[in-house]
């Protein structure tokens, strides 16, 4: 470990001082549980409070509404990257409670934070903010970027402001998660990243189901006593069948990968037997490399087209996301690895413990003495936790699960770094319901040790960077090397967004009624 200097001691003493404001803003972001597209309340609070902390900040940055980027400058130096996620997932509401509910006036159905990206984007910003104050304090020249990133979890914004050059000219990008697998726990990537994937849309269309079946120039009868023709419902049950048999054939013969669908939009009549208009469904590829991305979707095209013919529809096909696969950069690695021992791991105890104890009684299992999992109190070297990830990996696939930071690493070095969030030793035998992790992402007591940990860590390595040109040169050389030069190098994966922000599709939203606030699937004309 290197001595700390005196704006990094200021710095870690910044995040204790506003711990309180980073608790009650975590509690906030997690109450919004706005899921991918539609984070309005969520962004526009990132926006205001940035704003107030004097920041000069982009609105709708890459013609994303609810995606920003911000910047603050105390002179002529380098610039540090970091960023917010805000996106909740549908399907997921839950309250920051010992029990299973959904957060008041909603039904479980509507969005809630797993990962938490609520105290994601909350660590970020307690780390930006402490850095900014150091950089103040000491006098230290240099500035620092910090973008809203939405719909991180159809892998939405990055790609996008990779493409329109919002992560051009970093010496840094820092990129924290809270941990999510094991053994990437209080550690550091290393060679293994994310790998790539594929998002995109297949919208069925049924314009003239008259002329489906015609024979002798006679369409089929339309009155209410005739069989229907097949519309854009019996496209999508083709498709998802045909894809489906696709999917598991191709998943026995090369591990690492995955492809998941999501039914967006059916737009069939309810009261008559006319056939469906218009369906959409969505599908995810994660893949090790671009090549399985590039099959996999020719597949996909081909079913879509089969199910179209037999259906009599015509089929669009809409990206939502084409990200690259992750870039190592060791230098930067050792540098927030270094951050990391310093800081030591997130600590539990007092009112978190007994809150963990009080939902394992309410899973009637007899409460344990110390109920989280032994790995939270512990940090792993990054080439450790290579190693242990690289067990089960065939030794050809180069990466492995999946996240958009990747498309950020193509542009400037990038560290991905865990840090440890409530995990509950399981019951014997047996495993705890998703509710749990997600309610304890909102519980104050349980989830502020994390994003005190991860702002510190943060916090050290970015004035670390700033305060040090040699670990910048050091892992700007590497970025060059592995590159083949830098951005536009012999070895560069350029951005893959060939297409416009997917912001008019059907996403799942709250709405606003004469009922109050609900949860909705949108049915104006989005996307046409």
């Amino acid at each position: 470990m290197t001595q700390l200097s005196e704006a990094q001691r200021s710095g870690l003493k910044t995040v204790d001082a506003r711990m309180a404001e980073l608790s009650s803003w975590c509690e906030t972001i997690f109450e919004f549980g706005e899921t991918a597209w539609r984070e309005y309340q969520s962004a526009a609070w990132y926006v205001a409070r940035l704003r107030k902390e004097g920041f000069t900040v982009e609105e709708g940055s890459a013609g994303m509404p609810t995606a920003f980027c911000a910047e603050w400058s105390n002179g002529t130096g380098p610039t540090i990257g970091m960023y917010a996620e805000y996106d909740a997932v549908p399907g997921n509401c839950q309250a920051a409670d010992t029990v299973r509910r959904p957060r008041d006036g909603l039904g479980y159905q509507a969005g809630g934070h797993t990962d938490p990206h609520s105290a994601l984007g909350i660590s970020t910003l307690g780390g930006l903010l402490a850095t900014k104050a150091a950089m103040e304090r000491h006098g230290i020249r240099g500035t620092l970027r910090y973008t809203g990133e939405p719909a991180e979890k159809v892998r939405g914004s990055k790609p996008i402001h990779a493409a329109k050059g919002y992560y051009d000219g970093l010496a840094a990008m820092l990129s924290f998660h809270p941990f999510y697998m094991l053994p990437l726990c209080n550690t550091v990537r290393w060679d293994t990243h994310c790998g790539a994937a594929y998002s995109m849309i297949y919208r069925f269309i049924c314009d003239a189901p008259e002329m489906w079946g015609i024979a002798d120039g006679t369409p089929i009868p339309q009155a209410h006593s005739a069989v229907r023709a097949p519309g854009a419902g019996e496209a999508l049950m083709t498709m998802f069948q045909s894809s489906k048999a696709f999917r598991d054939s191709m998943l026995t013969h090369q591990g690492g990968w995955s492809i998941s669908e999501a039914i967006l939009t059916a737009g069939q009549a309810t009261a008559d037997n006319l056939p469906a208009g218009l369906a959409e469904i969505q599908y995810m590829i994660r893949v090790p490399t671009l090549e399985m991305a590039e099959q996999v979707t020719a597949g996909l095209d081909r079913n879509a087209q089969a199910a179209a013919a037999m259906t009599g529809c015509r089929v669009e096909r809409h990206w939502v996301s084409k990200s690259r696969p992750g870039l190592a950069n060791h230098s930067l690695a050792r540098t927030v690895w270094e951050a990391m021992q310093e800081v030591g791991p997130p600590v539990w105890e007092g009112q978190a413990v007994e809150l963990a104890r009080m939902i394992q009684a309410t899973l009637d299992m007899d409460p344990m003495g110390a109920p989280f999992i032994e790995q939270l109190s512990a940090i792993v070297s990054p080439e450790d936790a290579e190693a242990a990830l690289r067990h089960d990996l065939p030794p050809s696939q180069l990466n492995a699960t999946s996240d958009d930071y990747t498309d950020m690493s193509w542009h400037a070095p990038t560290a991905r770094f865990y840090v440890a969030r409530p995990a509950l030793k399981p019951p014997p035998g047996g495993v705890y319901p998703a509710w749990v992790m997600n309610a304890m992402g909102g519980m104050p007591a349980l989830i502020d040790p994390m994003i005190k940990t991860a702002a510190k860590l943060l916090a050290l390595s970015e004035l670390r960077l700033l305060e040090d040109p040699s670990s910048r040169r050091d892992a700007m050389e590497e970025f060059e090397r592995r590159t083949g030069g830098g951005v536009g190098g012999t070895n560069w994966l350029s951005p893959l967004c060939d297409y416009e922000p997917p912001i008019h599709f059907r996403w799942p939203e709250y709405v606003t009624t004469i009922r109050g606030r609900d949860w909705t699937i949108p049915s104006g004309n989005a996307g046409a």
